[in-house]
């Protein structure tokens, strides 16, 4: 199973990421500007989770000798669930910070 890299479908996920970067946060399904953090946050942990399932399976069918599973596919997944499991930790970093500040404001 050698995974290729498809052009448009990149181009897309820059594209939201840049969006999203931006403030302009557009949610499927969601007509208002009410956007449900719970929700999101959840699809992103799935989204790790997903992408760190995929990469111990490429990883395993290539120890077992897979020949439709080369080594450079395999590193990509790698760094794929890497940096998407960094990005969330950062997140998690973020949002513990700012509750924490908030603890420290009086009200």
């Amino acid at each position: 199973m050698t995974q290729t890299i498809d052009n448009g479908k990149l181009l897309s996920a820059m594209q939201a990421m840049a969006s999203q970067a931006s403030g302009a946060l557009k949610v499927p399904g969601k007509t208002s500007e009410h956007v449900d953090f719970a929700a999101l946050l959840g699809r992103a942990i799935n989204h790790v989770n997903d992408a760190q399932m995929t990469s111990g399976k490429l990883a395993e069918a290539f120890e077992r000798g897979d020949p439709n599973v080369d080594l450079p596919s395999v590193m990509v997944a790698m760094q794929k669930a890497s940096l998407s499991y960094e990005a969330l930790k950062q997140v998690r970093n973020r949002l513990v910070d700012a509750y924490e500040e908030i603890n420290r404001m009086g009200v």
